[in-house]
Protein backbone atom coordinates (compact mmCIF):
# COMPACT_ATOMS: atom_id res chain seq x y z
CA UNK A 1 0.00 0.00 0.00
CA UNK A 2 1.53 3.29 -1.11
CA UNK A 3 0.16 6.79 -1.04
CA UNK A 4 1.74 10.24 -1.29
CA UNK A 5 2.31 10.62 2.46
CA UNK A 6 3.87 7.17 2.90
CA UNK A 7 6.03 7.76 -0.18
CA UNK A 8 7.23 11.13 1.19
CA UNK A 9 8.12 9.48 4.50
CA UNK A 10 10.01 6.68 2.74
CA UNK A 11 11.81 8.95 0.27
CA UNK A 12 12.82 11.87 2.53
CA UNK A 13 16.50 12.03 3.46
CA UNK A 14 18.57 14.22 5.76
CA UNK A 15 20.41 16.41 3.28
CA UNK A 16 23.96 17.38 4.12
CA UNK A 17 24.75 19.66 1.20
CA UNK A 18 22.77 22.52 -0.33
CA UNK A 19 22.81 24.78 -3.37
CA UNK A 20 23.13 28.48 -2.49
CA UNK A 21 19.66 29.37 -3.88
CA UNK A 22 17.48 30.92 -1.19
CA UNK A 23 13.97 29.59 -0.64
CA UNK A 24 11.16 31.51 -2.29
CA UNK A 25 8.48 33.12 -0.15
CA UNK A 26 5.99 30.58 -1.52
CA UNK A 27 8.23 27.65 -0.51
CA UNK A 28 8.87 29.09 2.93
CA UNK A 29 5.17 29.85 3.48
CA UNK A 30 4.22 26.25 2.58
CA UNK A 31 6.79 24.80 4.97
CA UNK A 32 5.83 27.12 7.82
CA UNK A 33 2.13 26.36 7.32
CA UNK A 34 2.96 22.67 7.76
CA UNK A 35 4.93 23.55 10.91
CA UNK A 36 2.12 25.41 12.65
CA UNK A 37 -0.38 22.70 11.71
CA UNK A 38 1.53 20.12 13.76
CA UNK A 39 -0.38 18.55 16.62
CA UNK A 40 0.61 19.40 20.17
CA UNK A 41 -0.40 18.15 23.60
CA UNK A 42 -3.65 19.83 24.63
CA UNK A 43 -3.22 22.08 21.57
CA UNK A 44 -0.75 24.22 23.52
CA UNK A 45 1.33 24.99 20.40
CA UNK A 46 4.41 25.44 22.62
CA UNK A 47 6.71 26.77 19.92
CA UNK A 48 8.15 29.80 18.29
CA UNK A 49 9.77 29.61 14.85
CA UNK A 50 12.77 31.83 14.11
CA UNK A 51 13.60 31.82 10.40
CA UNK A 52 17.26 32.73 9.89
CA UNK A 53 18.47 33.49 6.37
CA UNK A 54 21.33 35.84 7.25
CA UNK A 55 24.35 33.96 5.87
CA UNK A 56 26.85 35.86 8.03
CA UNK A 57 24.90 35.12 11.22
CA UNK A 58 24.55 31.42 10.32
CA UNK A 59 28.31 31.26 9.60
CA UNK A 60 29.11 32.90 12.93
CA UNK A 61 26.86 30.39 14.72
CA UNK A 62 28.42 27.50 12.79
CA UNK A 63 31.93 28.76 13.60
CA UNK A 64 31.00 28.84 17.30
CA UNK A 65 29.78 25.26 17.00
CA UNK A 66 33.08 24.24 15.37
CA UNK A 67 35.02 25.94 18.16
CA UNK A 68 33.05 24.02 20.79
CA UNK A 69 33.58 20.75 18.93
CA UNK A 70 37.25 21.53 18.25
CA UNK A 71 36.51 21.07 14.53
CA UNK A 72 38.25 22.75 11.61
CA UNK A 73 37.22 26.41 11.48
CA UNK A 74 35.39 27.50 8.37
CA UNK A 75 33.81 24.12 7.60
CA UNK A 76 30.03 24.07 7.83
CA UNK A 77 29.56 20.79 9.69
CA UNK A 78 26.41 22.09 11.33
CA UNK A 79 24.13 23.51 8.60
CA UNK A 80 25.89 22.02 5.54
CA UNK A 81 25.49 25.22 3.53
CA UNK A 82 21.71 25.46 3.94
CA UNK A 83 20.56 28.99 3.09
CA UNK A 84 17.70 28.86 5.61
CA UNK A 85 17.62 27.49 9.14
CA UNK A 86 14.48 27.52 11.26
CA UNK A 87 15.21 27.48 14.99
CA UNK A 88 12.29 26.24 17.08
CA UNK A 89 12.17 27.48 20.64
CA UNK A 90 9.80 26.60 23.46
CA UNK A 91 9.00 28.19 26.81
CA UNK A 92 11.40 27.34 29.63
CA UNK A 93 8.25 27.05 31.76
CA UNK A 94 6.62 24.69 29.26
CA UNK A 95 2.83 24.40 29.24
CA UNK A 96 3.08 20.59 29.30
CA UNK A 97 5.83 18.06 29.82
CA UNK A 98 5.54 17.19 26.13
CA UNK A 99 6.62 20.54 24.69
CA UNK A 100 9.98 19.29 23.40
CA UNK A 101 8.23 16.38 21.69
CA UNK A 102 5.68 18.76 20.18
CA UNK A 103 8.51 20.84 18.72
CA UNK A 104 10.02 17.69 17.23
CA UNK A 105 6.72 16.85 15.58
CA UNK A 106 6.60 20.35 14.06
CA UNK A 107 10.17 19.84 12.78
CA UNK A 108 9.16 16.58 11.10
CA UNK A 109 6.18 18.32 9.48
CA UNK A 110 8.60 20.91 8.10
CA UNK A 111 10.97 18.25 6.76
CA UNK A 112 8.17 16.35 5.04
CA UNK A 113 6.68 19.54 3.60
CA UNK A 114 10.09 20.56 2.24
CA UNK A 115 10.53 17.15 0.62
CA UNK A 116 7.05 17.29 -0.90
CA UNK A 117 7.95 20.49 -2.80
CA UNK A 118 11.36 19.29 -3.95
CA UNK A 119 13.51 20.80 -1.21
CA UNK A 120 15.86 19.18 1.24
CA UNK A 121 16.16 19.38 5.00
CA UNK A 122 18.04 18.09 7.97
CA UNK A 123 16.63 18.14 11.50
CA UNK A 124 19.23 19.34 13.99
CA UNK A 125 19.61 18.99 17.73
CA UNK A 126 23.31 19.90 17.71
CA UNK A 127 22.73 23.68 17.89
CA UNK A 128 21.90 23.00 21.56
CA UNK A 129 25.63 23.02 22.26
CA UNK A 130 25.92 26.64 21.12
CA UNK A 131 22.77 27.74 22.95
CA UNK A 132 24.19 26.24 26.15
CA UNK A 133 27.50 28.05 25.67
CA UNK A 134 28.49 31.55 26.79
CA UNK A 135 27.13 32.91 23.47
CA UNK A 136 23.76 31.19 23.71
CA UNK A 137 21.74 34.10 25.09
CA UNK A 138 23.17 36.42 22.42
CA UNK A 139 22.05 34.07 19.64
CA UNK A 140 18.62 33.56 21.21
CA UNK A 141 18.18 37.33 21.14
CA UNK A 142 19.59 37.70 17.61
CA UNK A 143 17.22 34.99 16.35
CA UNK A 144 14.22 36.61 18.01
CA UNK A 145 13.41 33.97 20.62
CA UNK A 146 10.63 35.33 22.83
CA UNK A 147 11.58 36.17 26.41
CA UNK A 148 11.59 33.01 28.53
CA UNK A 149 12.04 30.63 25.57
CA UNK A 150 14.81 28.13 25.02
CA UNK A 151 16.11 26.21 22.00
CA UNK A 152 14.24 22.99 21.22
CA UNK A 153 15.30 21.86 17.72
CA UNK A 154 16.23 23.30 14.32
CA UNK A 155 15.61 22.46 10.68
CA UNK A 156 18.03 23.42 7.91
CA UNK A 157 16.30 23.90 4.56
CA UNK A 158 17.33 24.39 0.96
CA UNK A 159 17.74 22.97 -2.49
CA UNK A 160 19.65 19.68 -2.16
CA UNK A 161 23.07 19.59 -3.82
CA UNK A 162 23.83 16.03 -2.70
CA UNK A 163 21.81 12.87 -2.24
CA UNK A 164 22.23 9.70 -0.28
CA UNK A 165 20.77 6.26 -0.01
CA UNK A 166 18.17 5.36 2.58
CA UNK A 167 19.37 4.01 5.89
CA UNK A 168 18.97 0.31 6.41
CA UNK A 169 16.03 -0.21 8.75
CA UNK A 170 17.06 -2.50 11.59
CA UNK A 171 15.01 -5.59 12.27
CA UNK A 172 13.31 -6.22 15.60
CA UNK A 173 12.16 -2.68 16.25
CA UNK A 174 8.44 -3.52 16.31
CA UNK A 175 6.61 -5.76 18.74
CA UNK A 176 2.98 -6.72 18.42
CA UNK A 177 1.16 -7.77 21.55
Amino acid sequence: MTNAVLKAIADRRSNRGYAPRQLTEEELDAIMLAAVQAPSARNTQPWHFSIVQDAALLKEFSDDYNRLQKADPGQDILFFGAPTVVFISTPVEAPTRFSQIDCGIAAQNMALAAHSIGLGSVILGRPMDVFQSENGARYAKAFGFPEGYTFAIAVALGEPAVSKEAHVVRKGLITRV
